[in-house]
């Protein structure tokens, strides 16, 4: 079976077995697991922050974020199909008692000029605006790159008014391997940032949340809060440093795979691929086949290839480690002989 649902079912490598089962541990509530301790080290050396924190997810990652950035009856700020808006269960309103205010993006980026519109001032009736979250690379626009340029300039806007901000950064590794830059180029118009090892970098478990060093300090009670007080995580963490270290440059290989996979299916008159593929996700439209998403996605993996539905005719391709250039091709062929048929 051809896996490309989502970078999330990668396996985790060999050597990030063979680290997790030789990980020197202790108890992490007490900080006493030196394994989680040098993840965290090199986590908030890596994305150039003072501090940084091992969660359990990157919804985790976020909701700690919002949690401590924000007090109940703020406003938060975010593109209209953010992750945090559109996939984690309302729990910002759940767990922080914020409502979210959302801006319409174009390839995940928002307007600095339309954030700076939607700014709360000072009255009475409104909310104070706490938060501006941003995305990237940004999922539901298919993987998009949101550029430096645009986060720079909304960062010296949220500099304007007093107002953090947060990146979602899942896939930054995958934007900095993109635009062939160094991620902090990124993370420096960040308040804070979250980036997911369990993705296209490779480990079973967690994410990293960093920012400052008194910032980490309150977000690190906000995940004993949340239930997120990990003991022996050493395991989990040795995986995680690995991920860190040595995997983050071949994502590139991840996004090539992507370009092959849509260049092949653009070929097909019945299929249109519908976002630029900047890294390692494909979104292509099937109306044209006479097939609903479920339908086609059906079809796929009666075939031997797995992906998810995205809309009602839209279907998500999404490579990674565990996708070979073969695998690709074999996909391509599948998909050609569905149509066919």
């Amino acid at each position: 079976m051809i896996d490309l649902r989502s970078d999330t079912v990668t396996k985790p490598t060999e050597e990030m077995r063979r680290a997790a089962y030789e990980a020197e541990v202790g108890d992490d509530v007490y900080r006493e697991d030196p394994t989680v301790n040098v993840l965290e080290e090199k986590a908030a050396e890596i994305l150039g922050k003072e501090s940084a924190l091992f969660v359990t997810s990157g919804t985790q990652g976020n909701q700690i974020a919002v949690l401590t950035h924000c007090r109940p009856g703020n406003e938060i700020l975010l593109e209209s199909e953010s992750h945090i808006f559109y996939y984690e269960s309302g729990a910002v309103a759940a767990f922080a008692g914020v409502q979210t205010r959302t801006i319409n993006g174009v390839k995940g980026r928002m307007d600095p000029l339309q954030i700076e519109s939607c700014i709360r001032g000072e009255d009475q009736h409104f909310p104070e605006t706490g938060l501006i979250c941003l995305e990237n690379t940004h999922n539901r626009a298919g993987g998009a790159v949101v550029p430096y340029e645009n986060m720079k300039d909304v960062y010296e806007l949220s500099r304007k008014y007093n107002v953090p901000v947060h990146v979602d950064g899942a896939r930054l590794f995958n934007a900095a391997v993109s635009s062939n830059c160094s991620v902090q180029q990124f993370t420096q118009y960040s308040d804070t940032v979250q980036i997911c090892l369990s993705k296209g970098l490779g480990a079973p478990v967690g994410s990293i949340l960093a920012g400052s060093k008194s910032y980490i300090e309150k977000a690190r009670k906000w995940r004993k809060r949340l239930g997120g007080g990990l003991r022996q995580a050493g395991i989990l963490a040795a995986p995680g440093i690995i991920a860190l270290t040595k995997m983050t440059e071949r994502l590139a290989e991840d996004h090539e795979n992507a370009t092959r996979l849509a260049s092949s299916l653009q070929e097909i008159n019945s299929i249109e691929v519908v976002n630029d593929v900047d890294t390692n996700i494909i979104v292509v439209d099937v109306k044209n086949t006479g097939y609903s998403s479920e339908q086609f996605v059906h079809l796929l993996e009666k075939n031997g290839v797995r992906a998810v539905t995205f809309g009602p005719t839209t279907v998500r391709f999404t490579t990674h480690y565990d996708v070979s250039t073969n695998d690709i091709d074999r996909a391509i062929h599948i998909i050609h002989s569905i149509i066919k048929h």
